[in-house]
């Protein structure tokens, strides 16, 4: 299908591909210039999957430019209206005038009506995360697995049609690494028995991943995934990776150290200034060069969505990668829970995605990263012993602590298990981007149940022990599954005849219920009322009238993601560092991150902004270093960038939540809170903590 729409594209269009007009910003890859694309934007019908196709010619036509004049006049209106609807007229000089949360509320009711109607999730909130009420948790990103009444609670759920004495319940589980490499992973997966296959099954059924034409492969972290994913990419021949981020990302750094140790060539694309959109000129010249006949030119990594700014990238950029010969690797880590329902994997399918689980929102952020494979793909990826050590884990059983007998496992009666935990991993493995909310929570480990007995998700037995013939089919080696043809575990459990798992996620279970359309307009309303309100908070008696707040990326805008990232600056417009604006946020009981903006590009227009926003972020033995007005240090690098505050909603936030950050970015409007702070927490603390 997509072969037919990408040679019914290029037969009306014979000269697209070209050109990169309006300043460079983004563009679908198949425009050749700006009049070109506003002329075939009226041609563009948003499809279930929300893939652009030129809508069909002749009866189908007058319907098609019916839906998209709708369309468009709706997201016209919506842009509008909190534009102009927001606020109108307003200016906040001083903290304390800002509307209580009763009035905001009605306020942000009144101009955005959809959002009434979708009180179902305010309703699960207060039934599974009351803890949320407590705590403003903006620094998550991923997918949630769990409620948190799930978790603090023994008795069976009721969200679930699973009966309880199958239904696996808390305390959720363990990971434990073993040492296999992907391509053998993929070869020999796991047999669908265990708790392990089952909370992959349930992942894939909600992200609505076909298992015919997917792995999944869990690993410790998103860092861990990335890695392997570099360590087992065949990159050799010249071949080249084009990740496609606007911050510096841990994961992507670990990839690019792997890439060009095994000799591939390394560049990134560029966000154009001021908008962050991708640079399509650039990107578009980037996917077309150094293409070998017959062969791949290496790995494309594209997430749908920037991680700190919020900004969304067309679907068509992975279409035109693997039109031009890249293997894509979508990263789904930025993405909501049920933001992969619009991606439309029947028509643009990536070879690689990653996605990032945790437990609990707000509550446990330990989890794991799944790592999918097509295995139309397997023949990108070799056998690597390097991989074998990176971090390819198990689900296992989880350990409690008890008070009798110390640390243990429910199973450690009747199995062993591997070494949890890898000392090379610990601290290389961290995302930087990434901060979690809320300290674990003491009755995740402390509460107990029976769990079904399971050996399968262990490959390899860490003693020499009898076993029955149940166990036997949990200790099958990765050798034996490979002279198998990776069935004999599955065949094991068919001959024993025995039942498959079942596991309740019910952070999963509510996110299915409340659907994409539902999750998409209430993260749409309330990311851009809190655009609006960061944007009306002014110093007071400033003669140039500085904005207390600056924010970069897209302002308000109907497919704008849920993320912000922003800077706080004084009454003299100096910024106010964003790690204290973090932890102050932090003591005021809200979670926020800090990020770098990188490959950022700057056009004619705005090159004197160069100067005012790039900075060089200090290197060990160099703090304090700063590019010099109007130059770029040579040696800077990567390292040349804007340092930004971050807030990530997710499907679980709520308006009172923006409402908080607001009011609490508000106090920098007194020119003492931050010495004010400083003194309170000394005197609390009755000692002196550089903040």
């Amino acid at each position: 299908m997509l072969v037919l729409i990408n040679k019914y594209l290029r037969s009306k269009n014979p000269a697209g591909g070209g050109g990169g007009g309006g300043g460079g910003d983004e563009m679908a890859p198949t425009a050749s210039n700006g009049a070109e694309r506003d002329r075939d934007r009226d041609l563009y019908l948003c499809l279930p999957g929300c893939v652009p196709v030129r809508a069909k010619r002749g009866a189908a036509a007058a319907a098609a430019a019916t839906v998209t004049t709708t369309a468009r006049t709706s997201r016209h209106n919506f842009v509008k209206t909190a534009a102009s609807g927001l606020l109108a007229g307003a200016h906040f000089t001083n903290h304390e005038s800002l509307p209580a949360l009763p009035d905001a509320y009605a306020e942000f009711a009144a101009a955005f009506p959809l959002y009434g109607a979708l009180a179902r999730a305010d309703t699960i909130r207060g039934e599974e995360y009351q803890h949320l009420d407590r705590h403003v948790c903006l620094d998550y990103t991923g997918i949630n697995l769990f409620s948190h009444a799930q978790m603090n609670s023994s008795l069976p759920s009721t969200s679930s049609s699973a009966a309880p004495s199958v239904a696996w319940q808390p305390p959720f589980f363990d990971i434990a690494y073993k040492s296999a490499s992907l391509r053998a992973q993929v070869q020999c997966e796991d047999a669908a028995a265990g708790i392990g296959a089952a909370v992959t099954r349930r992942i894939m059924a909600s992200l609505k991943i076909p298992e015919d034409e997917y792995t999944m492969v869990c690993t410790a972290n998103r860092t861990t995934a990335f890695r392997l994913l570099a360590e087992s990419y065949s990159f050799q021949s010249g071949r080249q990776l084009l990740p496609v981020y606007d911050y510096e990302s841990e994961a992507v750094a670990a990839m690019a150290e792997s890439a060009r140790r095994r000799g591939a060539e390394v560049t990134s694309a560029s966000f154009a200034w001021p908008s962050m959109r991708i640079h399509g000129t650039d990107l578009r010249k980037k996917l077309a060069r150094g293409r070998r006949r017959g062969g791949r030119r290496g790995l494309f990594v594209f997430p749908l969505a920037s991680r700190m700014t919020g900004a969304r990238y067309p679907y068509l950029w992975m279409s035109a990668a693997h039109e031009q010969g890249w293997h894509v690797a979508l990263d789904a880590c930025a993405l909501g829970t049920k933001d992969l329902d619009t991606f439309g994997l029947s028509l643009i399918r990536p070879d690689f995605i990653v996605c990032n689980f945790f437990k609990v929102f707000g509550e446990n952020p330990s989890g794991f990263a799944g790592l999918f494979v097509k295995r139309s793909s397997l023949a990108a990826l070799e056998r690597s012993v390097i991989a074998r050590s990176i971090g390819i884990v198990s689900i296992v059983p989880a350990r409690r602590w008890s008070l009798h007998d110390g640390y243990s496992t429910e199973l450690e009666h009747s199995r062993s298990f591997p070494k949890l935990a890898d000392p090379a991993l610990d601290d290389a493995d961290v995302e930087t981007t990434s901060s979690f909310s809320g300290p674990l929570s003491s009755t995740a480990i402390t509460r107990s149940r029976n769990l079904q007995p399971d050996a399968a998700e262990n490959g390899d037995a860490p003693e020499i022990r009898e076993v029955d013939a149940a166990e036997f089919s949990g200790f099958y080696t990765d050798e034996l599954r490979e002279q198998s043809g990776g069935h004999g575990t599955e065949q094991l459990a068919k001959d024993e005849g025995e039942s498959v798992m079942e596991v309740e996620c019910r952070g999963l279970d509510h996110a299915d219920a409340l659907g994409l359309i539902a999750i998409g307009n209430r993260l749409r309303c309330i990311s851009n009322w809190l655009v609006v309100a960061l944007q009306k908070l002014r110093h007071p008696h400033a003669e140039s009238g500085h904005q207390l707040v600056r924010l970069y990326g897209p302002r308000v805008k109907f497919d704008r993601g849920p993320s912000l990232a922003f800077n706080v600056f004084d009454w003299k417009g100096e910024r106010v560092a964003p790690p204290l604006v973090q932890k102050l946020a932090d003591r005021h009981n809200i979670s926020l991150t800090c990020g770098f903006l990188r490959n950022i590009w700057f056009s004619d227009k705005y090159e004197a902004d160069r100067a005012a926003v790039l900075e060089h972020r200090a290197a060990a033995g160099d703090e304090g270093a700063v590019v010099a007005p109007g130059k770029r240090r040579k040696d800077a690098g990567g390292d040349v960038g804007i340092l930004v505050v971050n807030a990530s909603l997710g499907f679980l936030s709520n308006f009172e939540d923006a409402y908080r950050l607001w009011a609490f970015v508000a106090k920098f409007l007194d020119a003492d809170f931050v010495e004010k702070e400083r003194w309170r927490y000394t005197a609390l603390n009755q000692k002196t903590v550089e903040v």
